[in-house]
């Protein structure tokens, strides 16, 4: 596939959502309804933030495997702490992902209403700083985050504001992904074709090669964004919601050539999910003759995001 195939994706400027909300709006949109993905230059992040997180993942992955896996929880579902290489598997797959991960989510004060749904976060002793880089790079995708989904907003015909009660205290967890060498012989690929659960993910990281989404015509095509740019991607909740206006796309993370199998792959998505009452109801909006309601049962971020969890291996039935 040659590598001008992505070049009707353009890369956007979240400084545009400031000057021209409308025009932002309306390409962000436009880039999610032709692909599900767009590409993010200008978002926020600080770039001297995001090199210490890219340490602090490498320095981390790099400890023994016996002392990371003291902080892996299988109860928890790996929802927050380490989940060891070979454990998530796609759905529908025979063979599981070539990858481990750690995950972030927020912290929440003692005694919050959703604590009960939202475990806390488990913090490693080592790497020194690995806790205070990670909430404030959790903070800072979770405030790109929310202008994006004020776009969203804008291009569906709701008010700017609209997902913000969705979002306050919302589920989301910030990954830090480790793709370890490849034999030549191995078994499966990094990352296995599927969707996302949640309402849009915000990834960096994409600039080693591997990425790939599905095309409309059945064509995998790779993503290759600028040095330092967000690649965002809306999920399944976000396609649920727009009863498909805005679709889920599936994407994976292929195996690479001969060259660079001994070479690790880190990347870092933030998974943006709504708090765990948010009801799921398809938008009155997306709902035409030609479009008929796909979901007239609504559900809760929490049950769905559950459902999905059993699916992908996190949690046992």
């Amino acid at each position: 596939m040659p590598d001008t195939a992505l070049s009707s994706i353009p890369t956007l400027s979240l400084a545009a959502a400031d000057s021209d909300p409308a025009g932002f709006a309306a390409a962000l949109g436009g880039s999610f309804e032709r692909f599900g993905f767009a590409v993010i230059a200008d978002h926020g992040i600080p770039a001297d933030l995001i090199a210490q997180g890219w340490a602090e993942t490498a320095a981390f992955f790099a400890l023994p495997d016996a002392e990371k896996r003291r902080h892996f929880s299988p109860a928890g579902g790996g929802q927050r702490g380490y989940t060891p290489f070979k454990t998530e598997i796609a759905k529908g797959a025979s063979v599981v992902d070539l990858k481990e991960f750690w995950h972030v989510g927020r912290e929440l004060p003692a005694g919050h209403a959703l604590s009960d749904r939202m475990p806390p976060n488990i913090w490693p002793e080592q790497p020194a700083g690995f806790k205070d880089t990670f909430l404030n790079l959790y903070a800072a995708f979770d405030r790109a985050g929310d202008r994006l989904l004020s776009a969203i907003a804008r291009h569906l015909n709701l008010a700017p504001d609209w997902f913000d009660p969705a979002v306050q205290d919302g589920n989301s967890i910030l990954r830090l992904l480790h793709y370890p060498p490849i034999p030549a012989d191995a078994e499966g690929v990094r990352a296995g074709a599927h969707e996302d659960i949640n309402l849009i993910t915000l990834l960096l990281g994409a600039e080693e090669a591997g990425l790939e989404l599905l095309d409309r015509d059945g064509q995998w095509l790779p993503v290759k964004p600028p040095e330092g740019a967000l690649v965002v991607n809306v999920g399944d909740m976000l396609q649920r919601l727009t009863n498909h206006v805005l679709p889920s796309t599936s994407h994976r993370v292929v195996n690479p050539p001969p060259e660079r199998r001994g070479v690790s792959r880190y990347s870092m998505p933030f998974f943006l999910h709504p708090n765990p009452d948010f009801l799921i109801e398809t938008l009155p909006g997306c709902i035409t003759a030609d479009r008929p309601n796909r979901y007239p049962q609504p559900i809760t971020s929490h049950d769905y995001l559950h459902e999905r969890l059993v699916e992908i291996g996190l949690v046992k039935k």
